[in-house]
């Protein structure tokens, strides 16, 4: 079993046509839809956005269903570098942009963990609209360059930001669960109005972009 896990329901939906077969399961607050992407057995749910609703339902996705890979998939803002809007980034390293548990230790390590969670290689090559890199995570949707800027002191190499992708890897490290991270950008915090930005993009997003998973399962 694999599973993929998203934030909203926009991503779920642009998601669920790729699998076939499709039932549900309900655990507890969470919905799973079940199904096949070619011959491998697939369980996608919606978590909500933010951190704990993140981390919640990726303790329920491993106790129900113990994957032997976890895929977050969605969206992520960008941070004005080498990712642009549309452009696919498959994250090498996650980390927290907003942690600090005090003197003695490193801003974005959570307790106990460390400060890089690294991410399961799922063999997806760069090309010109796939980036791979650092995705930061927080419990803020960042909208201004100010905002960037302060990621960028701490982590000068973040290629993108997003809300869940830190706790679903903090969740998967404690559970000894491999995770990938598959985001595609869609605004560019500080660049224009971003809020008009995300909002149109999910008017032009191709659901192409998503096939990137249903083309590596596939595999």
């Amino acid at each position: 079993m694999i599973g993929i896990i998203v934030a909203m329901d926009k991503e779920l939906n642009l998601l669920l046509p790729l699998i076939d077969d499709q039932r549900e399961f309900i655990a507890g607050r969470f919905t799973f839809h079940l199904g096949a992407i070619g011959e491998q057995q697939i369980a996608i749910m919606k978590s909500g956005i933010g951190k704990v609703n993140a981390a919640l339902a990726t303790q329920c996705m491993i106790d129900n269903f113990a994957p032997r890979v976890i895929i977050n998939s969605g969206v992520a803002g960008g941070v004005g570098g080498a990712a642009a809007v549309l452009d696919v980034v498959v994250a090498d390293r996650v980390c927290y942009s907003d942690v600090w548990c005090g003197p003695g230790t490193l801003w974005g390590e959570a307790s106990q963990c460390p400060l890089f969670f690294t991410t399961h290689e799922l063999g997806i090559e760069p090309a010109s609209n796939i980036k791979k890199g650092l995705i930061c995570s927080s419990d803020k949707f960042i909208s201004k360059s100010s905002e960037v800027e302060f990621i960028k002191k701490h982590f000068p190499d973040v290629m993108a930001v997003d809300m869940e992708s830190g706790a679903i890897a903090q969740t998967c490290y404690l559970n000894d669960t491999p995770l990938a991270v598959i985001r595609v950008v869609s605004d560019t915090p500080g660049e224009a109005d971003n809020i008009t930005q995300y909002e149109d993009f999910w008017q032009k997003a191709p659901e192409a972009t998503f096939n990137i998973i249903r083309d590596l399962l596939s595999k």
